[in-house]
Order: structure tokens, then C-alpha cells, then sequence
């Protein structure tokens, strides 16, 4: 080894060193280890369309460092916000998602240029296709950008996100594109039925609004919800507290659940993300 070898991989030993000093013990609060999660806000333009897209990152600053030298492979988490919520307004979700290592992306999904969001009553969806299909190029779109700017990442067993329209949009993508989605979790989606697919699993929060119910046909069954790949959890809260907007106590109560159904549910790879279980970091094994 050269001298000028030896210094670089001298000098990355060093760094991973000092991302180790930033790991957290195992009883650290959430509110604590959430300070090291790193947010970047992403100006994207998709040409083919002339649509601009604007995307919120989040990643554990440890976690990334890791990619980067190729030490760990980031999961991806992909947030699509409620109609008339800003994608920013969901980092209670993104920071639990973050602190387990995975590269969150929140993603705006509407324009105040797009037309309203309108419910056709007797349409598939209620009308809604388009914009279902519209949101879809939207996340392959950024998938895309992605993958240019952090290629250590696992774009092929995505976990969507999505409150209201954002939660039937990641319904949707997830009956279109069963292949590369491995986990949905949905706040109050009301028009596109949970999709039931091998290896697939989901987990939706429901509000008690009445202003807000699922058409028929969109909530699983009983017996669909027994087999254990579905999971339904009533907040016991309105509609639009399910985002940052919401009481801290139902906040809470949903990160908990959240944070509980992505350790669980995590594949052996993947399972080394558990923030309780702490990362050793042993600069002399790099």
C-alpha cells in the first residue's frame, strides 16, 4: 500500500470514529436521538413534465456517514402529504423513520396550480386517477433523483407513507408497483382499497371524523386484518390532527405505534437500524 493510500484509509477510519461518538445510548429519549437527524430540502425540476417538486430529506447523520463509505444500505421511506398539508408538515413521521436509519423523503405532491381536488361520485376512486397517477410519476420521479445522489440506499423494498389523498396515493403505487414496496402505512386514506400482496406489509391509522369516512370497499375486512399483514389503529382523532398539526398526545401515540410496527417488522438486513440496540462502531474492523 502506497503512502498516499495508507493516509486515505487512515483518514476513514478516523471519520467513522467520529461518527461513532454520535450514537446515543440505548435509553436515550426519542426527543434526543431525533437531534441528530439531518433535514435538506430538495428544489427538483422533472423536465419530461416541466413540474417542479419540491422534496424534504431526512437521515441520521450516523446512518448516512455509514452509506457513504458503504457500511450500511439506507431503506427508503417516501411521505406524500394530505391535500391542503405542506410535505414539511410530517416530520413527526419522518424523524421516527430517520432514527431507525432509513433516507426519508416527504414529498410535496400538489401545486396551487393543479386543479382542485374534486370527488365524482360512481368513478373509480371518486375521479381521482389522475391525480393518483400524477403523484406516482411524482415519487418515480424522485426515486430517480435519489438514486443519483445517494446510490447506498435500497430502492427496491420501499416503505410509502401517506396521510389522506397521500395515503391513497401510497396505496395506489403499491397495487401498481407490488414489486419494489414492502411496507404502506396510511393515516386516514379513504378512496383506494388496502392492497394485499405477498411480503407486503401495512399499518393505517384512522381518525373519528365522520366528515372524513372510507368509501366501501377501502377498509380490510376482519378476517383480512386477523392474517396479521394489516393492521388498523383508531387515534380516536380528527382528520387533520393525523400531521405536525396535531395535539402532541396523539403525535406521540402514533410514533410509538409507528416506531414499534418498523422494529418489528423489519427484515433481518434491515434489523441493525434498531436504535436500541445501538451500533458498535470499531474503527479497527473498517
Amino acid at each position: 500500500m502506497t503512502a498516499g493510500a495508507s493516509y486515505i484509509a487512515a483518514f476513514g477510519r478516523l471519520l467513522i470514529a467520529v461518527a461513532c461518538l454520535f450514537v446515543l445510548p440505548a435509553d436515550e429519549s426519542f426527543a434526543i436521538r431525533k437531534r441528530a437527524v439531518r433535514h435538506e430540502t430538495l428544489e427538483l425540476l422533472d423536465a419530461t413534465r416541466q413540474r417542479p417538486v419540491s422534496v424534504d430529506l431526512a437521515v441520521r447523520r450516523d446512518y448516512e456517514i455509514r452509506a457513504n463509505y458503504g457500511l450500511w444500505k439506507l431503506p427508503v421511506a417516501m411521505i406524500s402529504n394530505g391535500n391542503t398539508v405542506k410535505n414539511t408538515e410530517y416530520s413527526f413521521l419522518a424523524n421516527v423513520l430517520a432514527d431507525r436509519g432509513y433516507l426519508v423523503a416527504s414529498v410535496q405532491q400538489d401545486l396551487p396550480t393543479d386543479p382542485p381536488l374534486m370527488r365524482e361520485v360512481g368513478q373509480p376512486y371518486v375521479g381521482r386517477r389522475e391525480v393518483y397517477l400524477r403523484s406516482e410519476a411524482n415519487i418515480l420521479f424522485v426515486l430517480n433523483e435519489l438514486q443519483k445522489r445517494q446510490p447506498n440506499a435500497d430502492y427496491n423494498h420501499l416503505t410509502l407513507v401517506g396521510h389522506s389523498n397521500g395515503g391513497d396515493v401510497s396505496m395506489y403505487l403499491a397495487k401498481q408497483h407490488p414489486e419494489i414496496v414492502s411496507k404502506v402505512i396510511t393515516l386516514d386514506n379513504l378512496r383506494v382499497p388496502f392492497v394485499l400482496h405477498e411480503g407486503m406489509t401495512i399499518l393505517s391509522f384512522r381518525s373519528k371524523d365522520r366528515n372524513f369516512e372510507a368509501d366501501p370497499g377501502v377498509l380490510p375486512t376482519p378476517e383480512q386484518t386477523k392474517a396479521g399483514v394489516i393492521e388498523v389503529v383508531d387515534t380516536g382523532a380528527q382528520h387533520n390532527d393525523l400531521s405536525d398539526r396535531g395535539p402532541d398526545s396523539v403525535k406521540e401515540k402514533i410514533r410509538a405505534t409507528l416506531d414499534r410496527f418498523l422494529r418489528d417488522s423489519a427484515s433481518s438486513e434491515l434489523a441493525s437500524a434498531n436504535t436500541k440496540q445501538p451500533m458498535i462502531c470499531n474503527p479497527g474492523d473498517y
